[in-house]
This record gives structure tokens, sequence and C-alpha cells, in this order.
């Protein structure tokens, strides 16, 4: 079973051709900008949110203690640790960047043909995070991206495999900026009384939580172009 997915995972797809890209790029940006689709989609973004912490915690030296997910599509990851310097300020920088470096990984490896291994490392991060969720929201949403995305890869043909992973990652990319501007808007409204990643990291560094937002921007905008462009000068 395990050498059957194995084979799966890695074996080549064509990558689709450049309308049909242009086509799903469209499509992605579309959904993760409306408020409906944004609030559809954010889920899956909030879980790679919360693994980028989860991850680089790790990387640090923290124990990693929990994640939470919930409902409103916020997320919490617990690690234990020194509360300052380097590895703190390493841990909170990940979370809004991570949909959009896991967008570019995948369409660089949409580039190399490998539509399924797109899908089946999403699969993967799913399995990993089912060991640290630690409430039943939370469990049920990797159960059910994990399930769905593994479904799909076993049982769909390589041309619906390509399509769902050009979806996937085209909506990494566009939706990572969209959180950093829900981000913004959301400190907008609390008026300072925020307790985001940004006002964390400014309370750590002395530096503004606005500059922290800019940084969170440049750097998902940078991963869309790159990943953007990888996407349609590929295949």
């Amino acid at each position: 079973m395990l050498l059957e997915i194995w084979d799966r995972a890695t074996s080549v797809q064509q990558p689709l051709p450049q309308l049909w890209v242009l086509i799903i790029g469209a499509i992605a940006l579309v959904v993760t900008w409306s408020p409906l689709g944004y609030r559809l989609v954010r889920h899956l973004a909030t879980l790679l949110h919360e693994a980028g912490h989860a991850i680089v915690s790790v990387l640090v030296g923290r124990k990693l203690r929990g994640i939470r997910l919930h409902s409103d599509t916020s997320g919490l990851t617990l690690s234990r640790g020194k509360p300052t310097g380097p590895g703190m300020i390493a841990t909170l920088l990940a979370g809004y960047p991570a949909p959009a470096v896991v967008g570019l990984a995948g369409a660089w490896l949409l580039g190399q043909g490998f539509a399924a291994g797109t899908l089946w490392a999403l699969v993967l991060l799913c399995a990993l995070m089912l060991l640290f969720i630690r409430n039943f929201y939370g469990l049920w949403v990797v159960l059910v991206t994990g399930v769905g995305v593994a479904a799909l890869s076993w049982l769909a043909s390589g041309t619906v495999i390509s399509i769902a992973a050009y979806v996937m990652v085209w909506g990494l990319l566009f939706i990572a900026p969209r959180a950093v501007v829900d981000l913004q808007r959301s400190r907008r409204r609390k008026r300072g009384r925020s307790d985001s990643d940004a006002d964390q990291l400014a309370r750590l560094t002395r530096m503004p939580a606005g500059l922290w937002v800019g940084i969170f921007w440049l750097i998902t905008a940078a991963c869309l172009v790159a990943g953007g462009w990888l996407l349609l000068t590929t295949g």
C-alpha cells in the first residue's frame, strides 16, 4: 500500500496548457478575494498558517504543545520555550507567509510535473498535524482536508489531479496576501487592541506592527509573483 502511494505521489503529469492555467488562476483570484469565497477557503490558509508556526517553533528548538483551529477561521499554536529572542520572533513571523511559501513550492513542483506529489505533500502535512491538534473542530478540518485530498489523488485521473493541484496552488498564492489585507483591516477596527502576530512581533522587537504587516505583504506578494511566473512559464 505504501509503495503504491509512493508510486502515485512520484508519478509525473504533464503541465496543463497555459490557457487552462490562466483560467484556473482567474477563478482562484475571484474565489479568494470575494467575501464568501475567502470565508470558505480560509480554513486551508489557517491550517497552513498554524503549520508554519508549528514547524518553525520546532526548528528553533521550542517544544510544540498543540494546535487549535476554530470555526471562525482563526487558529492558535502553543509552544514552550524562551518568550523572547530570535526563536520566538521567527515562530511568530512564520504564520502569514506560510501559505504563500507552500504555494510557491507547489508551483515549482507543478513545473516539474509532480501534480500528484503536490497534493500528497498536503496529505502528509495533515497527517503530521493530527499529532498536535488539540480541539475537535481542528481535528475535523484536518481530517476532512487530508482524507478529501487523499481520495482525490487516489481515485481521480491524471488530468483531474493536475487541475486540482493548480487550483490549490493558485489559491494559496492569492489567499496569502488576502489574509494580510484582512489582518490590517482587523487591526484598524480594533484600534491598537489587537493581539495579532504583527502586534506580538512589535512588542518583542520594538518595531511598529505596521512594519511587520508590510513585511508579511512583501513576502506574500513576492511569492505570488514568483509562483505565478513559474505556473505560467513551465510546460
